[in-house]
């Protein structure tokens, strides 16, 4: 299982780049998904604006401001993920019923207090 990380960077002092190092050191595969184009941790960030299909999603964890978000709500929910994570300041009630009503589970969590303390599970 996949964990798609939207907002994906290669500057080394965001967030979402700390996240991609953590679950690859954890032993998860990621998929970076962003507006800039690079590589993180050896992988791709493959172009948000292409919309890319993923298959086998777990998990999305949001590295972008919900004022960014509704332009890729239908995207999002197309990777059928189980869950998705709202990172701090990613937070988003609207988005968040939209996914519940899809049967995909959301949390407001840290990516990296889950990988932390075990908590991170697939």
């Amino acid at each position: 299982m996949k964990t798609v990380i939207i907002g994906a960077t290669t500057n080394p002092t965001r967030y979402a780049y700390l996240a991609a190092q953590m679950l690859v050191e954890n032993g998860h595969e990621i998929v970076p998904i962003g507006i800039k184009s690079g590589k993180v941790q050896g992988v791709a960030i493959l172009n948000l604006r292409e919309k890319p299909a993923v298959d086998n999603v777990h998990t999305v964890t949001l590295y972008i401001g919900p004022q960014n978000q509704p332009e890729w709500y239908d995207y999002i929910l197309s990777l059928k993920p189980k869950r998705i994570l709202f990172n701090p300041g990613t937070e988003n009630q609207e988005f968040q019923k939209k996914a519940q009503e899809e049967g995909i589970d959301t949390e407001e969590a840290c990516t990296l207090v889950l990988l932390r303390t075990g908590a991170y599970s697939l």
